[in-house]
């Protein structure tokens, strides 16, 4: 599994960006896949997380509403209304099952970060 994370920029608060995770081996077909992200000198958190067939999606509470995880071929995290405290390396991850997960240690592959940063 070779895993890409990509969209990642600078954008005004209030404004959107679309993350992309993609495998170019599409190896995570059939796995479920999740959203991390870690701030300067905070721990990773999850944000969103999507299963197999795209039918179960899960968020936290700080995003909910406001970020939508899809998938088709690659995954995508589409985040709206972003706020400074968004401001963070996002990393997405195959999970070890069908279904994603919470916790990063259900998962067994990490993409390389893309940083997005939200200004005020």
């Amino acid at each position: 599994v070779q895993l890409q994370a990509s969209g990642g920029g600078l954008v005004q608060a209030g404004g959107s960006l679309r993350l992309s995770c993609a495998d170019s081996r599409r190896t995570f077909s059939n796995n479920g896949v999740g959203w991390f992200r870690q701030a300067p000198g905070k721990e990773r958190e999850f944000v969103a997380a999507i299963s197999w067939r795209g039918g179960t999606t899960s968020y936290a509470d700080s995003v909910k509403g406001r970020f939508t995880i899809s998938r088709d071929n690659a995954v995508y995290l589409e985040m709206n209304s972003l706020k400074p405290e968004d401001t963070a390396a996002y990393y997405c991850a195959v999970a070890r099952k069908s279904y994603g997960s919470r916790f990063a240690a259900d998962y067994t592959y990490w993409g390389q970060g893309t940083q997005v940063t939200v200004s005020s």
